[in-house]
């Protein structure tokens, strides 16, 4: 089933399990069913001594099995043969089973331990989902440390059917209690702060009481991460309130273009950036949106943040970092069936579209690349490009045309996404030379169409460019005395990683450069002090 390096591996992981546990597996005469006897049995004879595996299960899902920790009542089924970018979940789901504590903050634990309601989450994954790990680990580490809460993860390739008959055509999707109750890329305490009704209050009053920073960046993404550490660097207190720490390069699944780094995946990268930021004396606020920005009344004075919870945040200085997000192409249908349909993200919604005919707006790098990748599992793509050629690179237009299962529509603009039964059926676009219009039959849409700045919350504080780009100088000063900026939302051409945090130290040295130069003595007296003081 596993290989003998990961065997080696797993064994190695399994050697901190500390407390026993069951695996209790409901199996058929199917040939998932093997696969999965087999791989648990493997698990099993790896810790003896700690791990036991039954297989006298009665779950209505076959196959699955549940961890049961001895004397406890936990509730973590997995309805899946959790390999590919799930094979981390399951180590983890063993180990936090086994007693291994988790790399949680305690008062993330405690709050989990805490919740008082009957909690019952069913997760739909697929395994070559990059975005899916998070949520599974997040929802897996609530069943294990609170009874009251039940988490199933089911792999929606394994159970087609209840796909189909809740009309899930996005993964992760949640349900709660049975309802729908979200769906996309969530940390744990994102899904607290949903199910938890008192944190808001709590944080906003926790954050509120926090004492002024010298340097607070709001975002964590690379340009955000970089900021933190040259500030952080310097000796002076520095804070990072974020949505989502890592940014949008959570949702990249290839990173090969960072000097130095050959290749590595969007995940990876960002966990590395939070893991090199907390390597030094940071607040890391995360899951915190930034609703507004009160100027200092003088330079050098305490800039306040403002937070959605009604919190507040104060800073002697500020470099916003808030990124950028996916361009939505805006025409009738589009919201109405996201995640029934309509999608932006093909890696990790890709496979829900197997056989299918899709469309894929968009005809720059990343829209030829969704295409490409997206010609190997539907049946056919429909590339749909608003200008007269494609504006992708050379080499990947190139590999597009010798596809056998994709139709390029250049200088067409998409009009209506069309929906029957409540899912995409069907996308209009016309000819902009000619004026004719088309319809193609179809069951996905893919929208690649570029990036929107983050910075509506600024409002008229900072100056920004008629795109919604904070308008900075060479070093990444804005026209608001004490506040930076940096990377995507910045009027920075190139919205490349390298650039976003080469721009976020520039950033940070300038806002250091700025509090150095506004700390002098205010008067010549207090100058004069300072210089007898030496000489004396």
């Amino acid at each position: 089933m596993l290989d003998d390096d990961i065997k080696q591996q797993l064994a190695a992981y399994l050697e901190r399990v500390q407390q026993p546990f069951e695996m209790v597996a409901t199996l058929g005469a199917d040939d998932k069913s093997t696969e999965m006897r087999e791989l648990l049995a493997e698990i099993a004879s790896m810790r003896p001594d700690k791990i036991t595996l039954r297989t006298d299960g009665s779950d209505a899902r076959v196959p699955s099995f549940t961890l049961q920790r001895a004397g406890s009542d936990t509730h973590l089924r997995f309805a899946a043969i959790p390999l590919g970018h799930e094979f981390t979940s399951l180590i983890l789901a063993l180990l936090w089973t086994g007693g291994h504590p988790p790399k949680v903050e305690a008062d993330v634990i405690e709050q989990i331990q805490n919740l008082d309601a009957d909690l019952d989450f069913e997760i739909y994954m697929s395994l070559s989902c990059h975005n899916c790990p998070d949520v599974v680990q997040a929802l897996s580490l609530m069943a294990i440390n609170n009874p009251r809460v039940k988490t199933t993860v089911i792999d929606g390739g394994m159970f087609q059917k209840e796909i189909e008959e809740r009309e899930i055509m996005g993964v992760p999707t949640v349900y709660l209690n049975g309802q729908f109750f979200a769906n996309g890329r969530m940390s744990v305490e994102e899904i607290l702060q949903k199910v938890d009704t008192g944190a808001a209050k709590r944080d906003a009053e926790k954050l509120s009481a926090k004492a002024p920073y010298e340097v607070l960046i709001v975002g964590g993404g690379p340009a955000g991460a970089a900021a933190a550490i040259y500030a952080a660097r310097k000796g002076i207190r520095t804070g990072v309130v974020a949505e989502r720490f890592g940014g949008q390069v959570n949702d990249t699944l290839e990173i090969a273009n960072y000097p130095g780094v050959p290749e590595t995946t969007g995940p990876q990268y960002a966990a590395q950036l939070e893991q090199h930021v907390r390597n030094y004396e940071v607040d890391i606020m995360n899951t915190q949106r930034v609703t507004g920005l009160v100027p200092a009344e003088q330079p050098g004075g305490l800039i306040t943040v403002q937070l959605d919870n009604g919190g507040t945040l104060k800073s002697r200085s500020v470099v916003l970092a808030t990124g950028a997000r996916w361009r939505n192409v805006n025409v009738p249908g589009e919201q109405e069936y996201k995640t029934k349909g309509v999608a932006y993200c093909p890696h990790c919604d890709g496979p829900l579209f197997k056989g299918k005919d899709v469309a894929v707006i968009g005809g720059g790098n990343s829209g030829v690349e969704a295409a490409i990748d997206l010609a190997g599992l539907v049946k056919h793509v429909h590339v749909v490009e608003f200008m007269p050629e494609l504006k992708a690179d050379q080499v990947l237009v190139n590999k597009l045309h010798s596809l056998p299962n994709v139709t390029v529509h250049t200088n067409k603009q998409t009009t209506e996404i069309q929906g029957t039964d409540g899912k995409v059926s069907a996308l209009d676009f016309k000819c902009r030379a000619k004026g004719t219009e088309t319809t193609v039959p179809l069951e996905g849409v893919f929208v690649q169409i570029g990036l929107v700045p983050n910075t509506e919350f600024l409002g008229d504080t900072v100056k920004r460019s008629k795109f919604g780009e904070i308008e900075v100088d060479a070093r990444g000063a804005t026209n608001v005395p004490g506040v930076f900026a940096a990377g995507d939302c910045t009027t920075v051409p190139y919205k490349q990683i390298v650039v976003a945090a080469g721009a976020g130290s520039t950033a940070a040295l300038s806002a250091f450069d700025y509090l150095i130069r506004n700390s002098a003595p205010a008067d010549n007296a207090g100058a004069a002090a300072v210089k007898e003081t030496v000489t004396a």
